[in-house]
């Protein structure tokens, strides 16, 4: 494993501080990324155990998100023409947004969350509040294996591979397949997205990466869709090699071949991207500088774990952003980790009490946008650091 990015010390992404803990001293771990010459793989070098990310305390809610509901409900209408799948395990099930679009009866969601899993059982789907294992994948699929797998934004989490494809080619029938969803590291690459580095994003994967770990377990990609979700994703369909049923399709080599050419496979294209990344954080800090120094009003807007990271590794705080404003019912009235910035209900932006926004939820730009079209109307505008840092 080489190493070719430091963003610094880091707190723990998604533990959002209450009021009465402002004065506790945060735990932090070093945030440094690194490339494995072998396989391809992308992975953060010092991993936070599962237990402190995990827990009873978990603040993202898909459902939360109109971006991801559409996503979901879209994918399960052609999931449901074209596979028609008997018995469904979804890893990571969150709040249930994905699985409440088939029945109570072929579907069962695996949440370690616990605060989660209490929304989808409410829901009564049948969840299972436990990390995902061969144990458990056992214990799931003892009376029939499943026909589909389904996780999004979930396995890039779990650090050891080996247990969850095992696991998944363990509860797949010989014709079931995986379909698996997570940001595409071509382009968080291409768009200097740094921000998809935290302590819960493991692995960022990459296509030839991911065939590389497949082959261990006679799995392999048969198809892949590239997504707009998460500031770009790739969705993949992988199978048993055993299975005859879903042919290669072209996409699989496209997406290679596009990987390949951009350099995916070697050293020098992620120690370049280490340098753009110091370039923006020093352009980032020149937009807020001015900014204040013309005595504007800064909010942040999406008080996202991404947001965590560029915050924190610019050490962009209190000192640029008067507060943020989320959706989100854990994160209200809390404070964000490291830079601790209060997070306020969200309100439609007002020009009169705002200048500008940092977009931290900058992947849900266009839904933002749509939202806050009369604060733009009125010359409200908006910082965001992807692909370059700018005011837009």
């Amino acid at each position: 494993m080489e190493k070719f990015l430091n963003l610094g010390s880091q707190p723990l992404a998604n533990s959002y501080i209450k009021k009465s803990n402002l004065k506790l001293k945060e735990k932090k771990f070093k945030l440094q990324v690194g490339f494995n010459k072998k396989n391809y793989l992308v992975s953060i070098i010092n991993t936070v155990p599962k237990e402190k990310m995990f827990n009873n305390e978990y603040p993202y809610k898909s459902s939360e998100s109109k971006t991801m509901r559409k996503s979901f409900k879209d994918l399960a209408k052609k999931i449901k023409k074209k596979y028609k799948p008997n018995f469904i395990i979804e890893i990571g099930s969150n709040d249930g947004a994905f699985l409440k679009n088939f029945s109570k009866n072929i579907a069962v969601g695996v949440e370690p969350c616990k605060n989660l899993a209490r929304l989808t059982v409410k829901k009564k789907y049948k969840t299972f509040s436990e990390y995902w294992s061969i144990k458990l994948a056992k214990k799931i699929t003892k009376i029939k294996k499943a026909d589909l797998v389904y996780s999004a934004n979930t396995l890039s989490h779990i650090k050891k591979l080996d247990e969850i494809f095992n696991a998944i080619n363990y509860s797949l029938s010989r014709n079931g397949i995986l379909i698996l969803e997570d940001p595409s590291l071509l382009s968080c690459i291409k768009n200097v997205a740094y921000d998809q580095f935290y302590c819960e994003h493991i692995y960022v994967f990459s296509t030839i990466a991911l065939k590389n770990v497949l082959k261990k377990f006679d799995l392999e990609i048969f198809d892949i869709q590239n997504t707009k979700t998460h500031g770009g994703s790739n969705r993949y369909f992988i199978k048993k090699k055993i299975n005859n049923i879903y042919k290669i399709k072209n996409s699989v080599r496209a997406e290679i071949s596009k990987e390949l050419k951009f350099g995916l496979h070697k050293i020098s294209t992620y120690k370049k991207f280490s340098l753009k990344v110091k370039e923006s954080k020093k352009k980032l800090l020149k937009i807020f500088l001015k900014a204040k120094i013309k005595n504007l009003n800064i909010i942040g807007y999406g008080a996202t774990a991404k947001s965590c990271t560029v915050l924190n590794y610019c050490q962009v705080g209190g000192n640029f952003i008067d507060y943020f404003y989320d959706t989100t019912s854990y994160k209200i009235g809390r404070y964000l980790p490291g830079s601790k910035i209060l997070i306020k209900k969200y309100k439609k932006l007002d020009k009169k009490k705002v200048d500008i926004a940092f977009l931290g939820a900058w992947n849900f730009k266009e839904e933002i946008f749509k939202k806050e079209k009369n604060f733009i109307k009125k010359g409200g505008k908006f910082i965001t650091h992807v692909p370059i840092p700018q005011i837009i």
